[in-house]
């Protein structure tokens, strides 16, 4: 069974190694920022949604309120004329309007709310989307090195070998300043 464990083992991290080969870094680094932006578009689109949403149970419930005060009003005139009956159709009709006035407070606190983590997510994830481009831009300016060789410097020179006869001039040259302090 150690045996079979080992050898699963071992063909794993070959399969892996040559995926790893397969792979391009800086082609798969794109795609996740790609992916990262598509889906900071997606929730950019939510919480500007969630921000009209806000805004509409805002408005909501301004007219609400301003419906309960009128059906408070018509309520104290049906008592004034002395009528009963209408007075109960209003009292009714303000005990719904104040039941729509909790609904739609409760549930602009709830989108409220929903607004706020969404924002913070989303602060979270252009954070998270800036470091990674900045690490995209470290990676993409890094000189590559091709098995141990340099693929060459910034001013396109690629041979840096000294010859003999170049050691022998500098080292004659050493010995001359040395030689006479």
């Amino acid at each position: 069974m150690a045996l079979i464990n080992r050898m699963s083992r071992l063909f794993t991290a070959d399969v892996h190694a040559v995926l790893d080969r397969i792979e391009e870094p800086d082609v798969l680094l794109k795609q996740a920022i790609r992916e990262m932006e598509e889906e900071m578009s997606a929730c950019e689109l939510r919480v500007r949604q969630l921000e009209h949403e806000r805004d509409r149970l805002a408005d909501r419930q301004r007219k609400v309120q301003a419906a309960l005060v009128e059906l408070d009003e018509q309520v104290g005139v049906a008592f004034g004329a002395a009528n009963e009956e209408l007075a109960r159709k209003l009292v009714k009709r303000k005990l719904e309007t104040a039941r729509l006035d909790a609904h739609v407070t409760e549930r602009r606190a709830n989108v409220t709310k929903t607004l706020a983590e969404r924002m913070a997510a989303l602060s979270e994830q252009r954070e998270r989307l800036d470091v990674l481009r900045q690490k995209a831009e470290l990676l993409t300016d890094v000189p590559h090195f091709d098995n141990g060789t340099h693929a060459g410097d910034e001013w396109g020179r690629t041979d840096f070998t000294v010859g003999d006869d170049e050691v022998e001039v500098a080292f004659l040259r050493e010995r001359q300043k040395r030689t006479q302090s």
